[in-house]
């Protein structure tokens, strides 16, 4: 444990830039949004103020509609460096995007590691604000459910639930492709797919980020996200005295509209606002609401996830999609790899519904795996073999997180 824990503290030493840690200094040479809040869980452990000030440095750039982009850009980084940069978004030093909002939750769990009750209010209003913004001017189906305008919004990029939508969508061309650069093409997105992603996000910067366009979509894994902050953020209004029910209000609706409209006989799906169809991809998105407590449809869920699909206790890591499907790829972007923040999300579900046995399974594999791999960014679900980027942030701060707390017995 010493030598993984000071590896792995050595990786979040090496990608602070000062007042932000960057998830790889070759691939992301910036400030990711839900890569801080994950950065900031493992922070805790070691520097409870370098935590908070991840976060304090994310929410600093917040935009004036409540969006917290998913990329602050750092101002000392070559503009070379990173495509689509700063000059692309045309939006100062921040993206347009946003991704998943696990920030409440990482904001209760840096209190609750070292209480700052000044840290916790100055943010509070900041994450409602947030949380505002996703539930009011994202719910483009009226379901109560907030969508995303890009596949890079759900932080799962390149997954298959996106191939359908993304058809409608005409590729760009002429740009310079800087990932490559850092990453084996084979891992990566493709040119066609990797040109739709810049269309459609030049397409939504032209419309002055205006919430509509032709990829609009409810993802299950961004929603429950989205309940589990509102449940975070109870806590974090009864810490600061402050009335709560709001907060426990949302989180309900939120679990009550995945259920009526994402739920389908096993399994949560995306749903494409656009044509209003399920999207029938079996991805680790789908099992993010075993996050949720009191979640009616936990049992099914969990039989999903531990059957042949996803095979959890018997490969490395969750799955990023579909193990018995045509399109599930052990290396390429989400479209079959196990990334370590998805499996510290299921082993928190797992935990939340009693499945102490297997989220112990899940936690040994993901440490030893992770040290294996030199913290790799994501690694082959049946063999372990690592992929992407090396000394990846929320890999070497989750495995720190994992090591820190107590080891769950059945």
């Amino acid at each position: 444990m010493d030598v993984t824990w000071g590896q792995a503290a050595a990786v979040l030493d090496g990608n602070w830039l000062g007042s932000s840690t960057v998830p790889s200094r070759s691939l992301y040479p910036h400030q990711w949004s839900w890569d801080s809040a994950f950065i900031a869980i493992g922070l805790r452990n070691l520097a409870p103020s370098r935590a908070r000030r991840e976060l304090t440095t994310l929410f600093s750039a917040q935009w004036r509609d409540g969006r917290v982009p998913h990329i602050v850009f750092d101002p000392g980084t070559p503009p070379e460096a990173y495509f689509p940069g700063p000059s692309f978004w045309r939006a100062g030093r921040t993206s347009g995007l946003v991704q998943p909002p696990v920030h409440a939750r990482a904001a209760l769990a840096v209190h609750e590691a070292e209480p700052d009750y000044e840290f916790l209010a100055a943010l509070y209003p900041k994450l409602v604000a947030w949380h505002d913004y996703l539930r009011i001017s994202r719910d483009a189906g009226g379901r109560g459910l907030a969508a995303i305008v890009h596949p890079w919004e759900s932080g799962m990029d390149n997954s298959p639930a996106w191939d359908a939508p993304l058809s409608r969508v005409t590729p760009s061309s002429g740009f310079v492709r800087r990932d490559l650069q850092h990453g084996a093409a084979a891992d990566r997105p493709s040119d066609e797919d990797y040109g739709r992603y810049v269309r459609l996000a030049a397409d939504y910067r032209d419309s002055g980020y205006r919430d509509a366009g032709s990829f609009v979509v409810e993802d299950p894994g961004f929603n429950a996200l989205l309940a589990d902050g509102e449940l975070a953020l109870a806590e974090i209004a009864e810490t600061l005295d402050l009335p709560s029910d709001a907060h426990r209000e949302a989180a309900a609706r939120i679990q009550k509209a995945l259920q009526e409209s994402l739920w389908d006989g096993d399994f949560f799906f995306a749903r494409d606002v656009r044509s209003g169809a399920l999207i029938r991809q079996y991805t680790c998105a789908g099992l993010l609401p075993l996050l949720l407590p009191d979640l009616a449809v936990a049992p099914a869920l969990l039989a999903t996830a531990t059957g042949p699909r996803f095979g959890l206790g018997r490969v490395h890591g969750v799955p990023s999609h579909d193990l018995t499907a045509p399109e599930f790829d052990t290396g390429r972007y989400w479209r079959g790899p196990s990334w370590f923040n998805v499996g510290w999300l299921v082993r928190q579900g797992l935990l939340r519904h009693g499945e102490h046995a297997l989220a112990s399974r899940l936690r040994d594999d993901l440490v030893e795996t992770a040290s294996r791999t030199d913290f790799a960014e994501y690694v082959d679900p049946l063999t372990g073999q690592g992929h992407g980027a090396r000394s990846f942030g929320w890999t070497a701060a989750l495995t720190v997180d994992l090591l820190a707390q107590p080891v769950a017995v059945a």
